[in-house]
């Protein structure tokens, strides 16, 4: 699951980064509005934490951007106490929660999931496909009952295709939503053939229903009835 942060406040910034980092959720940040504007047209996020003051501009400027792009992304704003005003024109806008500053990083992990959750598997605690049940929560999955071990990205590509069954995805999608934007700077991608093979002998010898299949040229895709 990826997050992007956009927080002008270095300190903060970084003890975000480090604290959900440590809960496996893959981290990006923007300091300013005009990177913030260029991630957000440039990549996809499973939830974004939006300051309302930024250096160039607005962080409501930002949900109103999100909102012409269509994006679906969870919205979290995190700003100021004193900022009510600020807060209610944000969920007016379409943001989702906000976290008032201070806040306990428990609280900010708690709100993340939270919205992620009731974003991608309708509030449940869990993604069930066939004899197939991701638990996000605790990184755990299970085949007719019968807990399948994986790596962490094997892991994290499974709840991917899990949370968006039967469509085509492209490698580079997959590689942005699994390692962020640093993919950028990959020679090839490669490595994500080499991770999505493991995972799908894993997934066949434990007689996985739901199954991973490669279009050629293109990507992958997890069909739920396997073919004929």
């Amino acid at each position: 699951m990826k997050i992007l942060i956009i927080e002008d406040a270095k300190g903060l910034r970084e003890v975000m980064t480090r604290s959900l980092e440590k809960e496996r959720f893959v981290v990006e940040t923007a300091a300013d509005y005009s990177t913030a504007l260029q991630k957000i047209n440039d990549y996809d996020y499973d939830c974004i934490l939006l300051d309302i003051m930024l250096p160039g501009g607005s962080g409501l400027s930002i949900l109103e951007e999100l909102k012409k792009l269509k994006k679906r992304e969870s919205v979290i704003i995190v700003s100021a106490k004193d900022s009510i005003e600020d807060k209610v024109t944000g969920l007016d806008l379409g943001a989702d929660d906000y976290l008032a500053k201070p806040f306990h990083l428990a609280e900010l992990h708690a709100r993340v999931k939270s919205v992620i959750r009731r974003h991608q598997t309708d509030g449940n605690t869990k993604i069930e496909i066939e004899n197939l049940t991701v638990c996000p929560d605790n990184h755990t999955v299970f085949i007719n009952g019968e807990e399948l071990k994986l790596n962490r990205k094997e892991f994290d590509l499974l709840y991917y295709f899990a949370t968006n069954p039967n469509r085509l995805i492209n490698k580079t999608t997959l590689a942005e939503a699994v390692w962020g934007d640093n993919i950028d700077q990959a020679d090839s991608l490669d490595f994500i053939y080499s991770q999505v093979k493991n995972l799908r002998k894993k997934m066949k010898t434990a007689e996985a229903t739901p199954e991973i299949k490669a279009v050629y040229g293109f990507g992958y895709k997890l069909i739920t009835t396997p073919e004929a």
